[in-house]
C-alpha cells in the first residue's frame, strides 16, 4: 500500500465507522417518542430521556471518531454499546424462522462494526485526527514516532 494513502483512508474509514452512529443519533433525536416505543417492544423502558440520552451518545461519540477527537474512548463507548444492542435488538436465535437471516445479518453486522471500533480503541484515530498529539522526545523537539 503507498504510503500516500494512509491518511485519506484512516480518515475515510473513520468516517464511515462513525456515520451509522451519528445518523442513528439523529434519528432517535427526531423520533424521541417512536425510538421509545420501539425500545419497549425489546422490553427497556419506554423513557423518552432514555432515549435523548442515547442518541445524544450515539451522535457525540459518532462526531468523535469522525473527527478523530478522543476517537479512542469514543470508539470503546461504541463498541460496547453495539455489542450490548446486539444481544438486545438482535437476537436472531430466538425470532421465528422467517426473521432469522435477517436478524443474524444485522447481529452480525454489528459484530462487524464493533470489531472495527475495538481496533480503532488499541490503534488510536492514526493522522488527520483532532485527537492527534504531540509528544516531546527527551531532546525537547517533536517526537516523530508519535
Amino acid at each position: 500500500m503507498p504510503d500516500w494513502l494512509h491518511t485519506p483512508m484512516t480518515v475515510a474509514g473513520r468516517i464511515l465507522l462513525a456515520l451509522m452512529f451519528v445518523l442513528a443519533g439523529v434519528g432517535k433525536l427526531a423520533n424521541i417518542d417512536g425510538t421509545a416505543g420501539f425500545m419497549a417492544s425489546a422490553g427497556l423502558p419506554a423513557s423518552p430521556a432514555l432515549v435523548v440520552l442515547v442518541g445524544l451518545g450515539e451522535l457525540l461519540a459518532g462526531l468523535a471518531v469522525a473527527t478523530g477527537f478522543m476517537a479512542r474512548w469514543a470508539a470503546l463507548g461504541l463498541a460496547v454499546f453495539t455489542l450490548s444492542v446486539s444481544f438486545i435488538f438482535h437476537r436472531y436465535w430466538a425470532v421465528p424462522d422467517e426473521q432469522q437471516m435477517v436478524q443474524q445479518l444485522l447481529f452480525m453486522k454489528n459484530m462487524g462494526v464493533a470489531g472495527g471500533m475495538l481496533v480503532l480503541a488499541a490503534l488510536g484515530p492514526g493522522p488527520a485526527s483532532l485527537g492527534k498529539r504531540r509528544r516531546s522526545s527527551p531532546g525537547g523537539g517533536p517526537n516523530p514516532a508519535r
